[in-house]
């Protein structure tokens, strides 16, 4: 299988390359990996289309994991953000405290699978756009 397309690391384009890329791995279930990690691949995959789109629309952001913040930018140039890609907020835990050791109980399937759902919501929605 060919990987693909690359393009310049300022068109959004790549970003969403990125994006369909850690969706890819947040839905394998590959044995021995915590769906912890699954989960921070999810946030990247949102974080990543998020980024393609204020990309896009030529809106500097800060590099940083916090979804509201980024999908703020967007929604000050009137962008509507739909329901379920708003969600996308929730996810910004998986990029940061829930993926060290210091997390009480695991993710659970319903958790991991709700993350799944969030980040294609997010990637697909960028993709319309873009």
């Amino acid at each position: 299988m060919r990987p693909p397309e690359r393009f310049p690391p300022d068109d959004p384009r790549e970003w969403l390359n990125r994006a369909r890329s850690n969706l890819a791995l947040a839905r394998s279930r590959i044995h021995h990996v915590y769906l912890e990690e699954l989960c921070f691949e999810a946030q990247q995959a949102a974080e990543k289309a998020i980024k393609a789109l204020l990309i896009q629309r030529g809106i500097e952001f800060p590099y940083i994991h916090d979804l509201s913040r980024l999908l703020l930018l967007l929604e000050e140039t009137g962008e509507t953000i739909p329901h379920l890609v708003r969600q996308a907020e929730d996810l910004t835990d998986y990029a940061t405290v829930i993926r060290y050791p210091a997390r009480v109980e695991p993710v659970s399937e319903q958790e991991y699978a709700k993350a799944i759902e969030i980040a294609e919501a997010v990637v697909h929605w960028a993709e319309e756009q873009i």
